[in-house]
Order: C-alpha cells, then sequence, then structure tokens
C-alpha cells in the first residue's frame, strides 16, 4: 500500500466519476467512501477530484506531467481492483517521469 503516498510524486491530478444511485457504480461509490480520507491525508495538496453525475458510467482518470492522461473504465471492477487500477496508474506515473 505505498503506492497510497505516491499520488502526488506520480500523477498530476486524479478524477473519479461515477453516478449516485446506478448499481454499476456501486463499487467506486464504495472505494470512495472507505478509501477518499485515507488517500487525501497521505497526499493533503493532491488533487482528488470525485464528480457525481447521474447516469455516467464509472471510471477513473489519471493526469501526469505534459497534460497526459489515462482513463480505467470501473464498472463489473471490485473495490480491491479499483485500488490495483490506481496503483497501476501510480507506477505508471514514475515510468513516465524518466
Amino acid at each position: 500500500m505505498a503506492w497510497r503516498g505516491q499520488l502526488s510524486r506520480n500523477l498530476k491530478e486524479l478524477r473519479i466519476l461515477f453516478c449516485q444511485t446506478s448499481p454499476a457504480s456501486s463499487s467506486a461509490r464504495a472505494f470512495v467512501e472507505r478509501n477518499y480520507k485515507d488517500l487525501k491525508t497521505l497526499n493533503p495538496k493532491f488533487p482528488i477530484l470525485i464528480r457525481e453525475c447521474s447516469g455516467t458510467r464509472p471510471q477513473l482518470w489519471a493526469r501526469y506531467d505534459m497534460g497526459v492522461e489515462r482513463g480505467i473504465h470501473l464498472e463489473g471492477l471490485t473495490e480491491e481492483q479499483i485500488s490495483k487500477a490506481i496503483e497501476d496508474l501510480v507506477k505508471l506515473g514514475a515510468t513516465l517521469k524518466g
């Protein structure tokens, strides 16, 4: 879980989008409810944007240096898989710096 403290070093921004009520977004909502505080505590000045919009498919976007962005659809993923997806995006950010 060391990657949780690396967000601000390897990313410029993290956006999580989901619908407030749809079953497809339930694991994304649960992930935010259970993990946002910890992620923000470890990265206090890092922008973690939560976007709720009716009918939106759950997705995750990471923005890196030079405007590079990577997105992942979260529909059908568990909370653990969402956590792993963010970890992979953080690791990707480390390789883009080099």
